[in-house]
């Protein structure tokens, strides 16, 4: 998956408090031609939002410090110009969970466990709607 722009590979964003969730996502996302950076939680991805400039962010949503939610919310507002997708990532599957996370301004919402090619394709569809945006 290539981007048009000044950079050659597309960078996904991996937050997530689980070294195992975070591991597993950015080998699958790594063999797929994607560079990867990890945060294991909501304030350590908005710190490395000061700097990096992902293409999209994959997040759990229960975490320490600063929840997915949260997260959202703050790339929603605070990084609005970059329109950067965030993927919300949980084993939270209940319908409000799904409500909830879209409202916050989610742009897809995947429950755990989660079938890989389905994440690679909705990756796909998002980067190739921000592209043409």
């Amino acid at each position: 998956m290539e981007v048009k722009g000044k950079r050659d590979m597309t960078t996904v964003m991996v937050v997530d408090d689980s070294p195992t969730m975070r591991a597993m996502l950015t080998d699958m996302l790594q063999r797929n031609g994607l560079d990867v950076i990890e945060a294991e939680d909501g304030l350590a991805a908005k710190t490395m939002l000061q700097t990096s400039r992902p293409d999209l962010v994959i997040t759990d949503i229960v975490m320490p410090r600063m929840n997915g939610y949260e997260l959202c919310r703050w790339v929603k507002n605070d990084l609005r110009d970059l329109n950067l997708p965030v993927i919300m990532c949980s084993t939270k599957g209940e319908a409000f969970d799904r409500h909830w996370g879209m409202k916050q301004g989610g742009d897809a919402y995947i429950t755990k466990p989660f079938n890989p090619s389905e994440m690679l394709d909705l990756i796909r569809k998002l980067l190739k709607a921000r592209a043409e945006s």
